[in-house]
């Protein structure tokens, strides 16, 4: 059934004309994410975030700080700086779960961990709607025997109510990943393939990866597929963007639609539509004043007032 819905969705984004609008923007109140296409936004599956094989790891700190202004690394921390963001799910992914905390620590560029202090160690709080952000460097690497371990963030992830998974994530085309005891596992409880994720250098030569968190919890009402039969934003240019961002956008069905955009604490600061629209390719341009704050943002897809599909998006200065 899946199958033939997200083809029948493939087949209405190849098919039907595009029916361009340029719309104001009304505001309500304020790193680059990659150009997410249709068919990349569909890569979580409801896919039960697994544990690590290696657990919590020999070098966690208790009460870890909160995460101020989402820098986990400071601006003179040596290595690669990185973006990590995603969102948190329940089970079957129908709900995304606000004010969970996601505790995160790693090595620095050298592959050492701070074990007197709390430096490359925080926790930060989805927001709202459930999305969590954070800036850093990415780990460097260490002996583990005679083998290295791959570049890997720690996580704990407690959504309210609920127990912590403890578990780790890793990177795409990292070469210590097939001869590691933990990150090679591919099935069962520690199945570690959806914690490999791809990461995108943007424009300022940041590195950019998105993970979506599929964890036991209760929420807010929402999806992450439900848009493969109701609506897809299938692309928003340019990503960066500086004075305005094009929205393209597809409706399945005749429906109340909305687009709106959030920040990162969850604040809608841009509604781009809010009327009732027929199946059929849209287009909706965001241009907010020239003294609207630079950072991250989520752009948001609603049919009938609810959320089924979002992306991520950057205004740089």
């Amino acid at each position: 059934m899946k199958d033939i819905k997200q083809n029948k969705r493939r087949q209405f984004l190849k098919n039907t004309s595009l029916a361009a609008f340029t719309l104001g923007v009304t505001p309500i109140t304020g790193v680059a994410a990659t150009n997410e296409t249709a068919d990349d936004a569909n890569s979580l599956m409801c896919d039960k975030t697994t544990l690590d094989f290696y657990g919590e790891g020999p070098f966690y700190t208790d009460n870890p700080p909160e995460i101020q202004a989402s820098q986990l690394a400071s601006n003179n921390e040596v290595g690669q700086r990185m973006i990590i963001s995603g969102r948190v799910y329940n089970l079957d992914c129908s709900e995304f779960i606000p004010n969970t905390v996601v505790d995160v620590w790693h090595a620095n560029d050298a592959g050492q961990y701070d074990n007197a202090g709390f430096n490359l160690r925080g926790k930060v709080k989805t927001n709202d709607q459930g999305f969590y952000l954070f800036e850093t460097i990415l780990p460097g690497k260490y002996l583990n025997g005679g083998e290295f371990r791959p570049s890997h963030i720690h996580f704990k992830i407690t959504p309210p109510g609920f127990e912590t998974i403890t578990t780790q994530l890793y990177f795409e085309g990292d070469t210590s990943i097939a001869g590691d005891a933990a990150a090679s596992i591919t099935s069962g409880q520690f199945d570690a393939r959806h914690r490999i994720i791809p990461l995108t250098k943007n424009v300022d030569g940041k590195l950019e990866g998105t993970w979506d968190i599929v964890i036991n919890g209760d929420g807010v009402t929402g999806t992450n597929d439900i848009h493969i039969d109701k609506g897809v934003i299938y692309k928003t240019s340019p990503n960066p963007f500086k004075e305005s961002l094009t929205i393209k956008y597809g409706v399945f069905k005749k429906a109340k639609v909305s687009v709106e955009v959030f920040d990162l604490n969850g604040r809608v600061v841009a509604q781009l539509e809010d009327r009732e629209l027929s199946p059929e390719k849209y287009e909706a341009v965001w241009t907010p004043s020239a003294y609207f704050p630079n950072g991250h943002y989520f752009v948001a897809l609603k049919i009938n007032d609810l959320q089924v599909h979002y992306l991520k998006v950057t205004k740089e200065g």
